[in-house]
């Protein structure tokens, strides 16, 4: 369970929307974003930049509360939805924010925190251990919201593995893949065999399409004598 104890400052937006007044918010150190749902109008804000890239950096923002507090007195809390960043530099672009109201059970991804990797039968018999998630969708109220789930690996042999249906989940949440039948219980984590490469292996790897040697003493095609 997750009490609020992250708070953005938003101030609405006055001027035109789009890419060019966009950027003039980003080099002003502000970053654009839309705060929707809760049954009100989506209002588009910005919030400062430098404020919000350090609570970026925190893994509990992601899934936690948070109280969106608007100029003019407005406050309300709300979820992180979605983060769009440059490509090539990292910078925060836009952020888009859930409204949540206390009765109404959302949707979020949480991160797996792994317990055991080390103790594990199977990794001290020579193992190697696999994270195939490390996040996973629940649903619940708001109150109920955790900042993440524990995945207890420590008694994994070579060959085992933990399913979605195996996280022990706190009282009124749900992981809704789980309700979607038995072919959606797929592993979280396991240990399998080290996978060995001998010499011989390599000895029979095949030669890229194109590549093929050529005979001892005869050039490769395409390339005679004199080329």
């Amino acid at each position: 369970m997750t009490t609020t104890s992250f708070v953005l400052n938003a101030r609405p937006r006055r001027d035109e929307l789009g890419k060019g007044p966009s950027r003039r918010l980003r080099r002003a150190g502000s970053v654009p974003g839309i705060v929707y749902g809760g049954g009100a109008d989506p209002a588009p804000v910005f919030f400062e930049s430098l404020g919000l890239e350090h609570q970026l950096g925190q893994e509990a923002f992601y899934s936690h509360l948070l109280e969106i507090r608007e100029e003019g007195g407005a406050v309300y809390q709300g979820v992180l939805k979605d983060v769009q960043r440059h490509p090539v530099s990292g910078r925060v672009l836009h952020v888009d924010i859930l409204r949540v109201r206390a009765d109404r059970p959302v949707r979020m991804r949480v991160p797996l925190h792994f317990q055991g990797e080390q103790t594990a039968p199977g990794v001290k018999e020579g193992g190697v251990f696999s994270r195939h998630m490390i996040e996973v969708e629940v649903q619940c109220l708001p109150k109920d919201l955790p900042e993440y789930l524990t995945v207890d690996v420590s008694g994994l042999d070579i060959g085992q593995a933990v399913h979605l249906s195996q996280i022990p989940l706190p009282a009124g949440l749900v992981i809704p893949a789980l309700e979607q039948g038995l072919e959606h219980d797929l592993p979280v984590a396991s240990v399998h065999h080290a996978r060995v490469t001998s010499a011989q292996d390599e000895e029979a790897a095949p030669t890229p399409a194109g590549e093929a040697a050529a005979p001892a003493g005869e050039p490769a095609p395409g390339k005679g004598e004199g080329s």
